[in-house]
């Protein structure tokens, strides 16, 4: 009875233990070699991935072109909103420059600058940096290149160079200071909000958006931003000098092309990088000094970067 049993299950098959083992032993040795595949495969990956961030490190290893002891054109970038710790902060800007000077094969300084502005405090340090190592270093300019833009403190931060250069269209100006904020006294209001905020000092809650602006606070401010304005004018009128022109609204806050910039003595000429490194400062050859970040912090942010862009395609895939 057990033996007829053992056939049954096994199709009648005598030799069915053997087969079973044959093909457990065969899915083993397929897993195996399916495990190693993708090993091998994340491995290769893992490298291609470090050899672009080595590739994109390169200012820091690998050798410039152009030869040892010839003369450079050093460039330094301030590109995006200045803020502190920011890529345009004064730390990292302020940095790149000191190296830009310092450098035995420097003919000249490019500060490449496509920024809407930010900090008037970071601002004005790169400005007192530039004005530093002009005077330590007199016999290195340093001319400002104009990108898209050069607004409020990018201006700010340009007005510090021996000579300013800009493309026909870009946008240059905004010689102002400003001051965003809401509010929401009536919102709160209809929704039957109660705002409970304890202070002392009568002026110690200035601008909280969920009250209203008193009066003398509004004045308080508007004096402030006058002041800081005051400054932002001195630095240029002492940057520029006799260059600029008497024209009303210079210093209002608005913009102009680049090449009514040059009409108006907020720009020398218009031209590039390049063609300023070869026929303004006499050395074709450039040399990157923009200070960046440390290899390890760039690999986070790009691994975070391409986890959240593999995170919105998987997304973007499941809403299709």
């Amino acid at each position: 009875m057990v033996e007829s049993n053992s056939r049954g299950a096994t199709g009648g098959d005598p030799r069915w233990e053997r087969v079973l083992i044959e093909k457990l032993a065969t899915e083993s040795l397929k897993e195996q070699r399916r495990a190693r595949r993708w090993g091998i495969f994340f491995k290769f990956l893992l490298f291609a991935y470090l050899a672009v961030l080595l590739v994109l490190s390169y200012p820091k290893w690998l050798p410039e072109s152009g030869k040892d002891g010839e003369g450079h054109t050093a460039l330094v970038k301030l590109d995006g909103v200045i803020v502190d710790g920011g890529k345009a902060g004064a730390d990292q800007v302020n940095e790149g420059l000191k190296n830009a000077f310092e450098d035995e094969n420097t003919k000249g300084v490019v500060l490449s600058i496509n920024s809407p502005g930010g900090s008037p405090v970071q601002s004005g340090r790169i400005y007192e940096e530039v004005l530093r190592l002009r005077k330590e270093h007199p016999d290195i300019p340093v001319y400002a290149v104009i990108g898209d833009i050069c607004a409020s403190g990018g201006y700010y931060v340009a007005a510090a160079a021996d000579r300013i250069y800009a493309d026909r269209a870009s946008l240059v100006g905004s010689i102002g200071v400003r001051y965003d904020g809401f509010g929401f006294v009536d919102a709160m209001g209809k929704l039957g909000i109660e705002r409970r905020l304890l202070t002392a000092g009568e002026n110690k809650a200035l601008l909280d958006p969920f009250l209203p602006l008193k009066p003398g606070q509004e004045v308080h401010m508007q004096g402030l931003l006058d002041e800081i304005h005051e400054q932002f004018i001195d630095r240029v009128r002492t940057g520029r000098g006799d260059r600029l022109k008497d024209e009303p609204g210079l210093f209002s806050g608005l913009v102009w092309s680049g090449e009514r910039a040059v009409a108006l003595g907020l720009v020398d000429e218009l031209s590039d990088a390049q063609t300023v490194a070869r026929e303004v400062v006499g050395a074709e050859t450039i040399k990157d000094f923009t200070e960046k970040k440390a290899l390890l912090e760039r690999f986070a942010e790009r691994l975070g970067s391409a986890f959240a862009s593999g995170l919105w395609s998987l997304g973007a895939s499941g809403l299709r």
